[in-house]
């Protein structure tokens, strides 16, 4: 970017903010958004780029959407937020019940939070305190599996892959947990029926990304891995916790992921699209079963966790606009047109001999590469075609907006489908 180009506030704040996941030393200069509009970001500059990624997959209905925004507008005016220790607000309420009854199974009392990775860890300290109460302990560990990615905070980078995450530096100083295969073959699922088979009564639940393992590499399973999972897990009376933190809200083609294998955890966790992508909000979801277990005469049973902002009003009254518009809008069936648009195009470059796969799962499209060196080169070359898009590790993905106009699609593969072309050359 040109940097005659970038306002002051970009050059006084970069050496006083610290950035995700970047050398800050090295670190080039962000490209500086001013507005936000539909599926797209309008820079400093004056150049429109089409987000490609949905702001780490969270803006499903595209940026500044009336309804979200009046709501969100109308909340302000009457109480932004209240503590939930001892006192009430309607939004959070109303959004709990409306989850319930979304949700599949019952899967029916919702505590919310602030992120995603604070779900994750609210979650395993329910799993852990469940057999607490239910008087069997030493039930202290968890199993995830190969490529998967449930946060930064301690406790959720413990269930990462250690290996091929992003947390390896830190293996010695979490507490090590069993990241095993995806059982996606007859061995693999052997190997984990054996595993549970040896290990539940060390275990407090098993956690898995359904369907898809997102920032891990965007790695794919199908629904009977997940049926298979859900019935090891009943079978050798292992909870099981799904993070639906990216699947959830319509990506993967369902409203949530497990409705696609027609299976029910024992916790479910949901944040990203739950406000709309517009405000932090998070829930962690248990089933009945689970629930019972902390409901006692003894406070020693009650579940001592509780976030500051937790159930804000305004990021629920956000979630309820959000939900609204998945009732009066027809954003499943926007999913399937991205999905069939996906495969029909991305499906060019898997004869160019950098690509090792291409895969399409709803409103993500994946392009593995043999391997990605120059994350900078890639970034630039979007950015020349009119797009922002954000690869990971050795994929190029698209998770856009689920409102975005068939134009603006073409143009984000478009520029995905040319620019691995000129990977391949260089």
């Amino acid at each position: 970017m040109n940097d005659t180009h970038d306002p002051d506030w970009l050059h006084q704040g970069l050496d006083h903010i610290w950035l995700p996941y970047a050398q800050m030393k090295t670190a080039g200069l962000p490209l500086p958004v001013v507005e936000t509009r539909g599926a797209r970001l309008i820079l400093a500059d004056g150049r429109e780029l089409i987000d490609g990624c949905a702001s780490w997959w969270t803006a499903c209905h595209g940026y500044n959407h009336p309804h979200i925004i009046d709501a969100i507008q109308r909340q302000a005016a009457r109480m932004p937020h209240v503590m939930s220790g001892g006192l009430a607000n309607e939004p959070a309420y109303t959004l709990a019940h409306r989850l319930a009854a979304l949700l599949p199974g019952d899967l029916n009392r919702v505590f919310f939070a602030e992120s995603g990775s604070v779900s994750v860890e609210i979650a395993m300290k329910m799993a852990l305190q469940y057999w607490i109460n239910k008087g069997e302990q030493g039930r202290s560990k968890f199993a995830s599996f190969q490529h998967g990615y449930h946060g930064d905070t301690l406790g959720a980078m413990s269930v990462c892959d250690p290996e091929e995450g992003m947390h390896h530096m830190f293996k010695g100083a979490l507490q090590e947990q069993h990241i095993l295969e995806i059982p996606g073959d007859e061995e693999s699922r052997k190997n984990l029926d054996d595993f549970l088979a040896h290990h539940k009564n060390q275990l407090a639940a098993v956690m898995v990304e359904p369907l898809v393992q997102a920032a891990g590499g965007f790695k794919f399973h199908d629904e009977d891995t997940l049926r298979f999972i859900r019935e090891a897990t009943q079978r050798h009376d292992v909870l099981l916790i799904f993070d639906e933190i990216m699947t959830g809200f319509g990506r993967t083609g369902t409203l949530f992921a497990c409705q696609a294998a027609d299976v029910v955890p024992d916790i479910i966790t949901l944040s990203k699209a739950l406000a709309g992508g517009v405000l932090p909000l998070s829930a962690t979801i248990p089933s009945d079963r689970v629930t019972d277990a902390f409901l006692s005469d003894s406070d020693e049973a009650a579940f001592m966790h509780g976030p500051t902002f937790m159930g804000n009003p305004l990021a629920c009254a956000a979630a309820h606009a959000s939900l609204d518009l998945f009732e009066t809008e027809p954003r499943l069936e926007q999913v399937a047109a991205i999905e069939s648009h996906l495969n029909k195009t991305l499906s060019k470059v898997r004869d160019i001999n950098s690509v090792v796969d291409v895969r399409v799962r709803g409103a993500i499209g994946v392009i593995q590469l043999s391997e990605i060196d120059d994350l900078d080169w890639l970034k630039t070359q979007f950015v020349d075609r009119g797009v922002f898009i954000r690869p990971l590790g050795d994929v190029i993905y698209l998770t856009p907006a689920f409102t975005i106009g068939e134009d603006e699609l073409s143009q984000l593969t478009d520029a995905v489908i040319d620019v691995t072309r000129e990977w391949s050359r260089r």
